[in-house]
């Protein structure tokens, strides 16, 4: 061992005085703490979590928006945009049917982002694996609880503009 390491190994062993037998250790008084603080940070960050749904519910759609003009969104793809003073992203769906049809641009799952497959008819989310219909919103696959949500599309002329989606009325038997 040459002198250089030598003086290495005197300054670790006085800068990290712990040995390792006893860095291996680990009380089970130590590990029941650790788990506890884990877990209830936990607690917590989801009780701040759902606080915070409550207090601030997700940001309503009101009124019309102008998107893009239909030439900007060849068939089979794609627009993402943010509604002015809204933080949400949304997609804006040009299918091959020649239909438009806008929709959250995050999954229902775990609000990953979402992206139109051309040709397919589906959205996916990549993170998990979900699907989606490109003509309803509706799951197809995969973990989400529900459908994306989604907006109403109109024109003026050749401009593309979009609203909040009706709620369809459920009948009850």
């Amino acid at each position: 061992m040459s002198k250089k390491e030598e003086n290495l190994n005197k300054n670790w062993k006085k800068d990290f005085p712990i040995e390792k037998q006893q860095a291996t250790n680990v009380s089970r008084r130590d590990f029941a703490k650790f788990l506890t603080l884990v877990s209830g940070g936990l607690m917590v960050g989801s009780g701040l979590v759902a606080a915070k749904a409550y207090w601030y519910p997700k940001e309503e759609v009101e009124g019309e928006h102008f998107v893009c003009n239909k030439a900007d969104v060849p068939l089979g793809g794609t627009h993402a945009f943010v509604i002015q003073g809204s933080t949400i992203p949304y997609i804006l769906i040009h299918l091959e049917t020649g239909e438009f049809k806008a929709y959250e641009q995050k999954c229902t799952h775990l609000s990953c982002s979402v992206f139109y497959k051309p040709g397919t008819g589906i959205i996916h989310c990549p993170c998990h694996e979900g699907s989606f219909d490109a003509q309803t919103g509706n799951v197809l696959g995969g973990p989400p609880p529900r459908a994306l949500p989604k907006l109403e599309v109109f024109f003026k002329g050749e401009a593309v503009y979009v609203k909040a989606a009706q709620q369809e009325k459920v009948k009850v038997i």
